[in-house]
């Protein structure tokens, strides 16, 4: 039996054109994946709103999909609208009002050479209730520590892509804040700039300004990212995108992560330990609570994605459209 205790009202998932119990086992112990981390993936939320359960900004996270696909020499066996109608089958199939969802493309059994020639490319579904990643944290601000461990530089991979293997980083990485009292890793870059959290984006806001960087940083440019800085600049802030020195965000007046999993969540404290040479030294971001603007973004956010502001419900596709 698999608990569903960090995985609430999981029923079913959805695997190669058919629901499975969520207990039921379908991957061979020799799937190529398992052993090489040969997949790629996204993180998605549907949220609870009046006309039912809407999934925010499926379009672009599938097209982003394809694109992880592309650049792991992946061949999908679905259209984007195929894989679209399963998402939401499986939502409407768990019964879920919110949720995340995981689609997994993966090269499965077949061998298991480094080059997966007879593996074929399957798809998983999987859906449940999950709060925001970090948790209570994104209410009272987090405390993040810079590690000691450069982030993959954008030379070395693509990084606009979700490749499951590259996340082994990103995993060791978080257990090891944790580890030591944080509630997130932060990576600079090989440049010594800030790169981005475990699983996050980071923006830092000065003044009336608020600024992120982009993939020349070694970061995922999240989909979240994305929608925050076009609803920033509707909103009158100035936005601007650029190298994150560690000195602009000791003094930022606030700082948060952006993602799907973490929405907007405020850091508060940061604790240097890039350099192991020299004692880790501890940095309060502004007044060392949430600040204002953070919290007119997260609330504006909520509204958003519940379908409250119609200029945005575009970023909206509804589950109950899908009849199966």
């Amino acid at each position: 039996m698999y608990p569903t205790s960090h995985f609430p009202n999981a029923k079913k998932y959805w695997y190669e054109g058919k629901f499975y119990d969520w207990n039921e086992i379908q991957i061979h112990p020799m799937t190529f994946a398992l052993h090489y981390g040969g997949s790629v993936f996204e993180g998605i939320r549907a949220y609870k709103t009046a006309k039912g359960p809407a999934i925010f900004r499926l379009s672009e996270h599938i097209d982003r999909l394809f694109h992880s696909a592309s650049v792991a020499k992946m061949n999908v066996p679905y259209s984007q609208k195929e894989i679209i109608d399963a998402i939401k089958m499986t939502v409407h199939k768990n019964k879920l009002a919110s949720a995340y969802i995981r689609p997994l493309l993966f090269y499965s059994y077949g061998n298991l050479g480094l080059r997966p020639k007879y593996c074929p490319v399957e798809l998983i579904l999987g859906a449940w209730e999950w709060e925001a990643y970090l948790g209570h944290k994104t209410e009272v601000g987090t405390s993040v520590y810079i590690l000691p461990w450069k982030r993959i530089h954008h030379s070395q991979m693509d990084l606009t892509a979700k490749l499951g293997g590259l996340y082994v980083q990103s995993t060791i990485s978080a257990m090891e804040a944790r580890s030591l009292g944080f509630d997130e890793a932060v990576f600079l870059n090989l440049e010594g700039n800030i790169a981005e959290g475990a699983g996050e984006n980071i923006f830092v806001v000065h003044g009336n300004v608020l600024k992120t960087n982009d993939k020349t940083e070694s970061i995922l440019e999240g989909i979240t990212r994305t929608s925050i800085l076009e609803m920033a600049q509707d909103l009158g802030y100035r936005t601007v995108i650029g190298p994150i020195t560690k000195t602009e965000f000791f003094k930022a007046d606030e700082s948060f992560f952006s993602g799907t999993a973490a929405e907007i969540a405020p850091i508060v404290k940061v604790t240097d330990g890039s350099n192991p040479k020299i004692p880790k030294k501890e940095y309060t971001i502004g007044s060392g609570r949430v600040g204002e603007t953070t919290l007119r973004l997260s609330r504006v956010f909520k509204e958003i994605v519940t379908g409250k502001i119609k200029k945005y419900r575009k970023w909206l596709t509804l589950v109950s459209d899908q009849n199966s």
